[in-house]
């Protein structure tokens, strides 16, 4: 966080007009003969906390926030936009979505089956995808994204950190071929986080799909053998079932699924309008993230993202583990009387129920598990859409969210 607030600080220096210049709580920013507002924005020794926000720095970054936030998952209108180009809402995705997408990648990254060393970040940013990719294990990492800001303050970061990064001008919407970018290199990983979702808006759903599954084959082609590319998605109902039919395409031409998937054919969340898939892990935010939060009127204990891991072409689905297996899909369902989880394994998506009487020592653990979780049953019995677990049967958590399946 303090190489991050230090970025933010350093694109607000650029001038006092500057778009991303605290502003004071009129919204405007500060003039020279604003000295209370100077006041309030020096530290100890004339200087702003390294680790913290000043309270007109809080505001101005929360009001940036609401508003990233309101145009990338309400209404949607920045989605697809240019809004990196913008130094106050550049500032805003520093300091409250770049430790957010780097705990998503982080978490993602460890369920691969072998430590990234070459990663390239399509649609980068200020790269806390590659970031995250670093403290996963990677020698370098190139970013690539068409804000040349965004990747301004990702070298900034870079620098700061001493870590091998190197940037890369890259424009999906130009049509310009990702073997162009890639100069004949192969690569372990390549990342595309919260990209997919808004290219090819103006199309129509299935041509859309259509054009994302194309540039993910693309992609793919770039990868070493063993590699993997990591897509990463919000976590909304229209994005999340987008990915997954932006995955059925992949599916249908021979792609095998590193996770979440279990199920091999087409996704049964897609079945009925209402499902969607999408994960999600507790987290203890740090507290400058947490206080802008509460002043932008969010909400942040946990993390929330879709996510799709694809293996590199020519490599097979990897085996199940043996039995009944099931990554937990859903927050916990509880009912009177039992509680309920919907699971989604190879014998595709269904309910797992447990009645508060039939809690046992062996089925205990099924109280507390989590969306993410694989785990295989043993003893449960078909029960009108799903599976009903009794006094004998048995809950075993193979994969905890977040970790390799065996």
């Amino acid at each position: 966080m303090p190489r991050l607030l230090a970025a933010w600080r350093a694109a607000a220096r650029a001038g006092a007009s500057h778009p991303g210049s605290p502003p004071d709580r009129r919204g405007q920013p500060h003039r020279r003969g604003d000295h209370r507002g100077r006041a309030e924005r020096q530290g100890a020794g004339g200087r702003p906390p390294q680790d913290d926000l000043l309270p007109d720095e809080l505001r101005s970054v929360a009001a940036a926030v609401e508003r990233l936030s309101r145009g990338l998952t309400r209404d949607r209108e920045l989605a697809g936009a240019r809004y990196l180009d913008d130094t106050r809402l550049l500032g805003a995705y520093l300091l409250f979505w770049w430790p957010v997408s780097y705990l998503q990648a982080r978490g993602i990254l460890s369920e691969l089956p072998r430590r990234p060393r070459a990663v390239l970040d399509l649609g980068s940013g200020p790269g806390p995808v590659g970031f995250a990719a670093l403290d996963a294990g990677a020698a370098e990492v190139v970013l690539a994204d068409r804000s040349a800001k965004a990747l301004d303050a990702a070298k900034a970061l870079a620098v700061a950190a001493s870590e091998p990064v190197a940037t890369r001008a890259w424009n999906p919407t130009q049509g310009h071929a990702l073997a162009e970018l890639a100069a004949g290199r192969r690569f372990d990983v390549i990342t595309l986080g919260h990209v997919l979702n808004e290219l090819h808006k103006e199309a129509a759903p299935a041509e859309a799909d259509r054009r994302r599954a194309a540039l993910l084959e693309e992609a793919l082609a770039l990868l070493a053998p063993g590699g993997s590319l990591v897509v990463i998605e919000p976590a909304l109902r229209d994005t999340s079932r987008a990915l997954l039919r932006v995955r059925d395409l992949l599916v249908a031409r021979g792609h095998a699924v590193r996770a979440p998937c279990l199920f091999r054919g087409p996704c049964p969340a897609l079945l009925r309008e209402s499902d969607w898939c999408h994960a999600e892990r507790p987290v203890e935010p740090p507290e400058v993230v947490a206080r802008i939060a509460r002043a932008a009127g969010l909400r942040r204990e946990a993390v929330k993202m879709s996510y799709l891991v694809v293996a590199a072409p020519g490599e097979a689905w990897a085996a199940p583990p043996p039995g009944r297996v099931f990554r937990i899909v859903s927050e916990p369902l509880p009912s009177k009387g039992r509680l309920r989880y919907m699971g989604c394994g190879p014998e595709g998506r269904m309910g797992l129920a447990l009645q508060e009487k039939h809690v046992s020592d062996g089925n205990r653990r099924f109280e507390g598990l989590l969306r993410g979780d694989v785990v295989a049953l043993e003893g449960a019995d078909p029960r009108g859409d799903g599976l009903a677990l009794a006094e004998g049967s048995t809950v075993r958590v193979l994969a905890a969210a977040g970790r390799p399946v065996p």
